[in-house]
């Protein structure tokens, strides 16, 4: 995919880490409640692990904020990726619950459709010195799809230990541990393509980084806000999405795959629109408009009696909810200064992942009393008040080139 004009090329590797991640992502997080299911563990039990494992990203991503003005941004990433390969690793070789629950503590699995890890605020703070104002947005609209196509194309992959199992005499349990091995491989040629990373990209910024200052109390509440709509995300993340689709409507693992595969493409594509309607309408009015019908949407699944209308109104959901991942990024980076965004992208994105880790195992509370679908309707109610503050908040705070475009206009 190409470039936005003016960006660094040094950003396509940043792109290509982001595939990759996103691939691993999409198959684990539709194969990990299966698995632990296969392994005996109840719906309680699966929402516990997958809350470790937010609990995880959060820890990391608060080290990272804390020590991003002192370290190289390359070598953090270095050391995340071999986190990523020894998380692979370790997943296959125990499976009794606790050291489980301990590796997804210490860990870099993800259990939701989109990147919520380690990675998410140092490439943030490089790409977004690898571009000018006026085609960020665009340069994280790559992003975010290149992570939502290829996320879709690993949810498919989830299909792949049945096909083996199907084609041959190897093990269930064996074929979905192989995947994880493979998440891990992930890892390790992340590693190898962050080794390659220009230097000139880190030296292309127009400050040092450094700790929050004047722009403290906007991080704050934008990190405050953001931390609602991510409670009320992690009660439908892709894995308790999937568990909730395997309990109401009996759905298996190859077909859920393919579901989640559209819904993934679904999400993408949205993102293509998402620069054009920032750039006519602000980043402000694309993050509420197009997020809060998809917060309805998502309320109005668990009453639908049937799965294709189940699917129709996720596909409604799926179809707006992620125009306003690029441009919520693109926000947050417009309205702190140059040395402060490698600290703002931690601080927002460190509460998002706290919150988000308390909901998935309330969620898998939820669905040991009722195939209802409770967790969605909570995790649309919750988005929905996020957007309506967002709205009233910061509805009139624009970020630079906007506030130029009008002035020019």
């Amino acid at each position: 995919m190409l470039l936005p004009p003016d960006t660094h090329p040094a950003a396509a590797r940043l792109l290509l880490t982001r595939g990759l991640r996103a691939f691993g992502d999409g198959y684990v997080s539709l194969l990990l409640p299966f698995y632990l299911s296969l392994l005996g563990f109840s719906a309680l039990e699966v929402g516990i692990i997958a809350s470790a494992t937010l609990l995880s990203s959060a820890s990391l991503t608060l080290m990272v904020g804390l020590l991003a003005h002192r370290f190289r941004s390359r070598t953090l990433l270095l050391a995340s990726s071999l986190l990523m390969l020894a998380t692979g690793l370790a997943f296959v070789a125990v499976t009794d619950f606790w050291p489980l629950l301990v590796i997804a503590l210490v860990g870099t699995l993800n259990p939701s459709a989109g990147d919520i890890s380690v990675f998410l605020p140092l490439e943030q703070s490089l790409l977004t010195r690898a571009v000018t104002p006026q085609s960020r947005t665009a340069l994280f609209a790559r992003y975010s799809l290149i992570g939502a196509l290829v996320g879709a194309i690993g949810s498919q992959a989830a299909a792949v230990p049945a096909l083996v199992v199907q084609w041959s005499s190897v093990d269930l349990k064996v074929a979905i541990q192989a995947m994880f091995l493979l998440y891990g491989a992930l890892g390790l040629a992340s590693f190898l393509i962050f080794r390659g990373l220009s230097p000139q990209l880190e030296a292309a910024a127009d400050a040092p980084a450094t700790p929050l200052g004047k722009s403290r109390r906007t991080v704050f509440k934008l990190a405050a806000l953001f931390s609602v709509d991510s409670f009320g995300g992690g009660f439908a993340v892709q894995s308790l999405l999937a568990l909730w689709l395997y309990q109401r409507f009996d759905l298996s693992v190859a077909d859920a795959a393919t579901i989640f595969f559209w819904l993934g493409i679904l999400g993408a594509l949205s993102q293509l629109a998402a620069p054009r309607i920032a750039a006519r309408f602000g980043l402000i009015n694309t993050m509420v408009f197009t997020h809060l019908p998809s917060s309805i949407f998502c309320v109005l699944v668990p009453f639908m009696p049937t799965l294709p209308l189940a699917l129709l109104f996720l596909s409604l959901r799926a179809a707006l909810s992620q125009m306003d991942v690029p441009t919520r990024t693109s926000y947050v980076m417009a309205v702190v200064s140059p040395g402060e965004r490698p600290a703002a992208a931690s601080v927002t994105a460190v509460p998002r992942t706290l919150t988000a880790a308390i909901s998935p195992a309330l969620a898998g509370y939820l669905l040991t009393l009722s195939s209802f679908g409770w967790p969605l309707i909570f995790c649309g109610v919750f988005k929905i008040a996020y957007d309506l503050a967002l709205l009233r908040m910061f509805g009139k705070i624009k970020p630079p080139e906007e506030g130029s475009m009008r002035k020019s206009g």
